[in-house]
């Protein structure tokens, strides 16, 4: 850490608070979810293997969100695998939208703007320099 230059811990931190950003928002949707999801089509599901939201929701919750704040934990602590970690965390987000558009399509202006947010993610964790110890 003492070795970090300047931007590469400025980076770290960017990085840290946009994962502290995604994984509270699959925590508020995980819980919105998993308490009912109130005024969401329950027939969105209709052709999936789920019949409430419940399980989808404990997913984002824990899964997303749980990969989101562990990068972001990685960023803020300067480790050697935020990168890494960052990365899998995109990798995650991206196979949950992809999985979310086949069961129930494109339902939310928030698919595309989660898979931006995502994007701009996968460029920053790229952008961060490999650490060796």
């Amino acid at each position: 850490m003492q070795n970090t230059p300047k931007k590469t811990k400025a980076l770290h931190k960017i990085l840290g608070v946009l994962l502290a950003f995604g994984a509270l928002n699959a925590f508020g949707g995980g819980w919105y979810g998993m308490s009912g999801a109130e005024g969401v089509p329950v027939d969105w599901l209709e052709d999936s293997p789920f019949s409430s939201y419940f399980i989808p929701s404990l997913i984002l919750f824990v899964v997303v969100g749980g990969s989101f704040l562990t990068a972001s934990i990685m960023n803020f602590a300067y480790s050697k695998y935020a990168t890494t970690v960052s990365l899998a965390s995109v990798g995650v987000v991206f196979i949950w939208l992809i999985v979310q558009l086949i069961i129930i399509g494109y339902v939310s202006w928030m698919q595309p703007t989660t898979a931006t947010f995502a994007c701009g993610v996968l460029i920053l964790s790229i952008l961060l320099p490999e650490r060796k110890r």
